[in-house]
C-alpha cells in the first residue's frame, strides 16, 4: 500500500524556488528519522536531508544554506523548501526512513531546473 506521497515539483529556472510536500502515516512521522532522497537520469539515490522526530536536521553539502527541511505541526506532512534551485538539482525527489528499512517508496515529484 502506497504510505507516502511526494507532490509540489515542477518546472523552475535557475535561482527559483519550489516547496515539496511529503505525506505520510502518523506511526511513521511521530517516531522515525525521515529524509527527502533526489535521483537523476542514470545517476544512483542520493540524500538530501533529513529530520529527526525532535526536529534536528541534517544536508548533504550540497544544499546547505540552499534547502530547509522541516515537520508540520499538526498534521503528519514533510516539506522541503528549495531556494537558489541549480540545474544540478533536477531530479525525481522522494521521501523515506533515513536508513532501511524503508517503507513503499512512492512515485516521487519531478523537480526540472532549467539554464
Amino acid at each position: 500500500q502506497v504510505q507516502l506521497v511526494e507532490s509540489g515539483g515542477g518546472l523552475v529556472q535557475a535561482g527559483g524556488s519550489l516547496r515539496l510536500s511529503c505525506a505520510m502515516s502518523r506511526s511513521i512521522f511521530m517516531f522515525s528519522t525521515m529524509a527527502w532522497y533526489r535521483q537523476a537520469p542514470g545517476k544512483q539515490r542520493e540524500l538530501v536531508a533529513t529530520i529527526t522526530a525532535g526536529g534536528t536536521t541534517n544536508y548533504a553539502d550540497f544544499v546547505k544554506g540552499r534547502f530547509i527541511i522541516s515537520r508540520h505541526m499538526t498534521q503528519p506532512t514533510m516539506y522541503l523548501e528549495m531556494s537558489s534551485l541549480k540545474p544540478e538539482d533536477s531530479g525525481v525527489y522522494m521521501c523515506n526512513r533515513d536508513v532501511p528499512p524503508y517503507e513503499h517508496w512512492g512515485q516521487g515529484t519531478q523537480v526540472t531546473v532549467s539554464s
